[in-house]
């Protein structure tokens, strides 16, 4: 269950981290209410998370999927570059977070 909780706080990092982009430096209302929001949701689901899985582990896995989600909607909707470099890299995070999966018990 710990995994579900991380995977859900991660994205909801998505989340807020497009929201940014939305909120127009917090000067729309709707955009930065959701932002926030996702913010506050997003770090207490890590917390609960950290409750049985390791911190570091936790953090990077949160890390991890905010990263990769948030650069795969920057493609999707800002037309950010798509190129194999940044593709590569961000199938090593996604490699990461596997490899952490893995390796830790709880």
């Amino acid at each position: 269950m710990s995994w579900a909780i991380l995977v859900a706080a991660g994205l909801l990092e998505v989340v807020w981290a497009i929201g940014l982009k939305y909120t127009e430096g917090f000067t729309r209302l709707w955009p930065t209410v959701v932002t926030v929001l996702a913010m506050i949701l997003s770090v207490w689901l890590l917390g609960m998370a950290m409750k049985s899985l390791p911190v570091g582990t936790a953090y990077a896995v949160w890390v991890g999927i905010g990263a990769i989600g948030t650069a795969i909607f920057g493609i999707l909707l800002f037309g950010e570059s798509a190129n194999l470099g940044r593709l590569l890299s961000l199938s090593l995070i996604f490699a990461g977070i596997v490899g952490l999966k893995l390796s830790t018990t709880i």
